[in-house]
């Protein structure tokens, strides 16, 4: 009738998120009020004034990606990176005692799902939902895979935990029994590439009910990091290096990486181990086929023009979408998919930093080149991740194992009439 209307307030709860990070990209927005760098230095400060016998060691777990993106910002070496931001952490109110790398966890992660792969394979005639099996380490994607496609999608998601999600259980399980702690006596924190890693770090399934605590205490984002820089006035180039920490104690002399795209190299390493173990190809060589974009590409092995492994990495939500439906019509070709929310990966995280005067091909190809510059390990082959395992976590596929690295996801009903819109 032509007269004017005062609209009503658009709600929306954190029930209703997908946490595609398109929300949450500006400084006003703040995923979970009690992750963040400011609640971070109000716990630190809080910490230090404590009791001595009422004080937590504090443990900050640093994501290699987060880590590629400082030295691309502050243009230093990803070990000089490494070394400055040990320094610079622990002296935040001085009260942050260890600094850890969570490559050391990936080791775990990508072990586990190689080993569940398999296993998926072997009973793909009785299970039809064993495979395709799809990567669980974005937090994005189970989020939207729980509350948009719930019980349809979730039989094909890995139980194998995120490298965050598995650092948690070895800081807050492993590092604390050796330091003759509960678990509640300790602070993690971690550094992430990623907004969704708060929300992973929330969920309940990641909380110790007899403890009262959770494995990760704390996410922040690169770019908070950044933030944190700032507000003490420091430049990273200018602070003194530090030796690295290592979780079996000692210091650790370098750094390595997984072979495989800035995400973790979830395929790469999934794809060689079932070759070798399913069809006795070793070393079986990877080439890349894109589809209809970069974000979309295929790997196959074949023996005598005959498919023996189809696997794929999706990135972003449009292939997303094309995946899901893919399988909702039964025409998803795949054993595998890689699959993350951000287009080109994590290291295009929505928590990583802009470079000043960069376009954003430019500064994630110097990111990529930085994280792709260091020696690749295979995880098999770790010292340390074979001594946990055979000593704390009580062998391969034990009780203790399925406890600490594997988890389980849940089809969320979403609360449509949260949600309400006047135009």
């Amino acid at each position: 009738d032509g007269e004017a209307q005062k609209l009503e307030k658009a709600k929306i709860t954190l029930n209703d998120c997908l946490a595609c990070s398109g929300c949450i990209t500006s400084a006003e927005s703040v995923l979970v009020s009690q992750q963040s760098h400011g609640e971070l230095c109000k716990v630190l400060a809080l910490n230090k004034a404590a009791a001595a016998h009422e004080q937590k060691l504090v443990v900050v777990s640093v994501s290699p990606q987060s880590r590629a993106s400082l030295a691309a910002r502050c243009k230093l070496g990803l070990l000089e990176t490494a070394q400055k931001l040990t320094t610079f952490l622990k002296g935040l109110g001085k009260c942050v005692h260890h600094v850890f790398d969570t490559t050391f966890s990936r080791n775990f992660s990508l072990l586990e799902s190689q080993q569940e792969f398999v296993r998926r394979f072997q009973r793909q005639a009785e299970d039809k939902q064993a495979l395709p099996m799809l990567a669980s380490a974005c937090p994005g994607w189970i989020c939207y895979a729980e509350k948009t496609h719930g019980s349809f999608i979730i039989p094909h998601i890995s139980t194998t935990k995120s490298p965050q999600q598995v650092m948690g259980s070895l800081v807050k399980g492993y590092f604390a029994e050796q330091q003759h702690l509960p678990p509640d006596r300790i602070y993690h924190v971690t550094v992430m590439p990623c907004y969704d890693k708060k929300l992973e770090a929330s969920r309940p399934d990641f909380f110790n009910q007899e403890y009262q605590t959770r494995d990760v205490d704390c996410v922040i984002t690169t770019g908070e990091v950044l933030k944190l820089l700032e507000q003490e006035g420091v430049s990273l180039s200018d602070v003194d290096p530090s030796p690295l920490d290592s979780m079996l104690g000692g210091a650790a002399e370098e750094l390595s990486s997984h072979r495989g795209g800035g995400s973790g190299g979830f395929l790469e390493h999934i794809f060689t181990h079932a070759a070798r173990e399913l069809f006795g190809v070793q070393g079986a060589s990877i080439h890349y086929r894109p589809l209809k974009n970069k974000d979309f590409q295929e790997v196959t092995l074949e023996r005598d023009g005959q498919v023996l492994l189809h696997f794929a990495l999706a990135y972003g939500f449009r292939n997303i979408q094309n995946l899901v439906q893919k399988l909702k019509r039964g025409k998803c070709p795949y054993h595998y998919v890689e699959v993350m929310a951000c287009p080109s990966g994590c290291l295009n995280g929505g928590g990583q930093i802009k470079l000043e005067g960069e376009s954003s091909k430019e500064e994630l190809q110097q990111v990529e080149r930085l994280y792709g510059s260091l020696r690749a390990e295979r995880p098999e082959e770790n010292q340390a991740v074979r001594e946990l395992y055979e000593h704390w976590l009580g062998g391969w596929g034990s009780a203790r194992a399925l406890q600490a690295l594997h988890t389980q996801y849940h089809a969320v009903e979403r609360a449509s009439s949260a949600l309400s819109i006047k135009w």
